[in-house]
């Protein structure tokens, strides 16, 4: 059966073979065309990678250092009244002075460290991306403080 021409083409006029083989092969999208679009589409999508990544890795560490510093003002004012005892953060929790649906691990889901140094002194720490003690993307509230 031949099909007709409709306005996209001008007048009703039938279609021979030959014009249905140009309509069908003129509707069609090239494997190249799909290819090329793919392509542009990486191109984005990687572009937006190389900003976003470096401003989550940032947002994290300062996540992290403003929790460090909640705990730390939460552990200080707990070893005001409790000076025979260092404080962790699971006691802080079981001893409600901090939420029980609080989350007490930093931003790469590590626990924080909490030590009470012989000055009186407590210091909170995150071991930062590397998971690692004593390195130097360590976080520890407050700054200045060493192990």
């Amino acid at each position: 059966m031949m099909g007709t021409r409709g306005n996209r083409f001008g007048g009703g006029r039938p279609l021979g073979l030959a014009g249905l083989r140009r309509l069908a092969k003129s509707r069609g999208v090239t494997l190249i065309e799909i290819l090329i679009v793919l392509a542009i589409v990486g191109l984005i999508a990687g572009g937006i990678a190389v900003f976003a990544i470096p401003k989550f890795k940032d947002a994290q560490i300062q996540t992290t250092k403003q929790s460090a510093q909640q705990l730390h003002t939460i552990a200080e004012g707990w070893h005001a009244t409790h000076t025979q005892e260092c404080p962790t953060a699971e006691l802080l929790k079981k001893e409600k002075e901090i939420a029980t649906t609080s989350n007490i691990n930093d931003a790469w889901g590590k626990p924080f460290k909490i030590e009470c140094l012989d000055d009186g002194d407590i210091v909170v720490t995150s071991f930062g991306p590397d998971g690692k003690e004593n390195t130097a993307d360590d976080i520890r509230v407050p700054e200045a403080a060493k192990n």
